[in-house]
């Protein structure tokens, strides 16, 4: 239920909830709250909206809130700085990318008048599962923030609410809309009805054609958020892209632009009948008379679908329907290369285990650090293995440095239970990878690599370990399968070149004595890392880089009095296991 995309997931997500009744079944406790507000029997209520709890029911716990007069609503912005100090407990929205953000005035007013009542009932039903929340008209902005509110106290591992809207107009501007977008858990706890009859859901959408009379500047900054479920007559589809949506509406409400009575006084549209259709129908039908035999199967679809929630041809100026279609089909296709870490998780998998098999396969050309920085040549089997491993090499990083900044824009919450539950991958990864780059990177003769040439998303994916694990080591009793720090052949390699300094008879004392302090802070390191089995046993065979360097170190070792990796390497470097 809470997967959705632009045809699949989310039009699965409508017809679930359509065949489970649930949206009938919001509607009739929203229709109970109506009824009171009609005969003057108020349960708990605020100046313009009423709400009211259903336990127990077959579905789990409703929450309804109800708009008590939607006659006249103020269409204004407020900005989240402008909310600073006022509304605190609205902060959360914003994100690292997107720390500022508008939300419709008269949804935080009410919102605020109702904190204490909310409060409440966050308490006694945060945890209720299931929860379903929903809201008609400006009742639909309440529930959208109340849910908001609750997604944002929840674990990551908890049930999600789910929030159904009825003719509820727009809350909030694009960043707003982005800062939900930007947690995907989020955005798809939101399911919003709107019928074409039903004028409320258009108030803060500028129309196709400009701003007409009614229309306010700020109109047309309002974005939506979450899944649309747009219904006619006819039929309903599901829209998840917010700017295909957008435009869907602004089809949709193309007929009430210029009817000043529809303008001035809005008529209340009961989705009862609406939704007795749905059950006869599924969320999206085909056209048979629409030909698309020279449309493209993308478009024809998306074309159907607009048909069928009544966006038809218009004038001698083009088609509305085939224009609207290719503005949806454009979104889709953006929304296809959304970075979505869950549908290539697996796909990652395959790619580490390739690295795996060519470490494995790299013990008789020196490990895998080795055979990598200096297997260019060789048959053409090796040659087209490498090549394979590089490629798998660029794909991994592709992905976890998109996985970095994902994390690195949500905000501090979201972002440390998102670490957490990537951190395991991420850390595999890194210990995997980096080692190849440190390989390239003094193969072209750099140096400083911790320094100057380690990438951002490496540093970060440390970091984070690090925090995660509150300064805990982890106690080994044999030899890891990959090298705890994914720096370790960086040390290596600075460690040649120092050896190298110290061989050459043209440096000066200060390089000489220099280079002697870092090579002894280097054997203590390797012996650390040595005693807690923190480095694979690869680093030992006979042509790595480790050896290379232990072969011209143990000379000064040897010159040195209590040499703790001297005596190891004497002795037991080749059981160390």
């Amino acid at each position: 239920m809470n997967q959705l995309c632009f045809f699949s997931s989310g039009l699965e997500l409508a017809n679930l909830i359509v065949t489970s009744d649930l949206l009938q079944r919001s509607w009739k406790e929203i229709s109970e709250i109506h009824k009171q507000n009609h005969i003057h029997i108020n349960d708990l209520t605020s100046p313009s909206v009423s709400y009211k709890v259903y336990e127990n029911r077959p579905n789990g716990t409703i929450i309804a809130f109800a708009s008590s007069n939607q006659d006249t609503v103020n269409r204004d912005l407020v900005s989240s700085g402008e909310l600073k100090g006022v509304f605190d407990f609205f902060d959360f929205v914003g994100t690292n990318v997107n720390r500022s953000f508008s939300v419709h005035k008269e949804a935080v007013t009410v919102f605020s008048s109702m904190l204490n009542e909310l409060t409440l009932l966050k308490a006694q039903y945060g945890n209720s599962n299931p929860l379903i929340i929903t809201g008609h008209a400006l009742g639909g902005s309440i529930a959208s923030l109340f849910t908001l509110w609750l997604l944002d106290s929840m674990s990551p591992y908890a049930k999600r609410p789910l929030c159904i809207t009825f003719g509820s107009p727009l809350l909030g501007d694009k960043s707003f809309q982005q800062a939900i977008s930007e947690r995907p858990s989020w955005n798809s706890s939101f399911l919003h009805v709107v019928s074409n009859q039903d004028l409320f859901p258009q108030l803060f959408i500028a129309p196709c054609n400009g701003v007409a009379d009614g229309f306010t500047s700020q109109t047309h900054l309002y974005k939506p958020f979450g899944t649309f479920l747009l219904c006619t007559e006819s039929g309903c589809a599901c829209f998840e892209e917010p700017e295909s949506t957008l435009e869907l509406l602004k089809a949709m409400g193309s007929k009430f632009v210029g009817n000043q009575n529809s303008q001035n006084s809005l008529r209340f549209t009961d989705y009862r009948e609406i939704l007795e259709n749905l059950k006869h129908r599924s969320i999206y039908k085909g056209i048979s008379q629409l030909d698309v035999s020279i449309m493209d199967p993308l478009l024809a679809g998306i074309t159907m679908e607009l048909t069928t929630i009544g966006v038809e041809t218009q004038g001698d100026g083009g088609s509305l329907t085939t224009h609207t279609a290719e503005r949806a089909k454009k979104s889709f296709i953006r929304k296809k290369n959304v970075f979505d870490p869950n549908k290539k998780l697996n796909d990652r998998k395959v790619d580490m285990a390739y690295l795996e098999w060519y470490k494995k396969v790299a013990e008789e050309e020196g490990g895998y650090y080795d055979s990598y920085k200096f297997g260019q040549s060789g048959s053409r089997d090796k040659i087209k293995s490498r090549e394979e491993i590089v490629k798998r090499h660029r794909i991994l990083t592709q992905y976890w440095k998109r996985m970095v900044a994902e994390a690195k824009k949500m905000p501090q919450k979201e972002g440390a239970s998102f670490r957490i539950r990537w951190l395991y991958g991420g850390t595999n990864y890194r210990r995997m990878v980096e080692p190849l780059d440190i390989a390239d990177y003094y193969k072209k003769g750099h140096r400083d690599y911790i320094t100057r040439g380690r990438p951002e998303h490496y540093i970060l994916l440390e970091q984070w370990l690090n925090e995660d694990m509150l300064g805990n080591a982890i106690e080994r009793n044999r030899a890891c399968s990959l090298t705890e720090d994914s720096c370790f052949w960086a040390h290596v390699e600075e460690a040649i070149i120092l050896c190298d300094i110290l061989k050459d008879g043209q440096s000066s004392p200060e390089d000489q004595r220099s280079s002697k302090e870092k090579l002894i802070r280097f054997e203590a390191f390797v012996m650390d890392m040595i005693k807690n089995y923190a480095v694979s046993r690869e680093i030992f065979l006979p042509q790595s880089s480790f050896m290379k360097w232990w072969e011209m170190y143990s000379i000064f070792a040897r010159q040195s009095v209590g040499s703790p990796l001297l005596d190891f390497m004497e002795e037991d470097y080749r059981n160390y296991a």
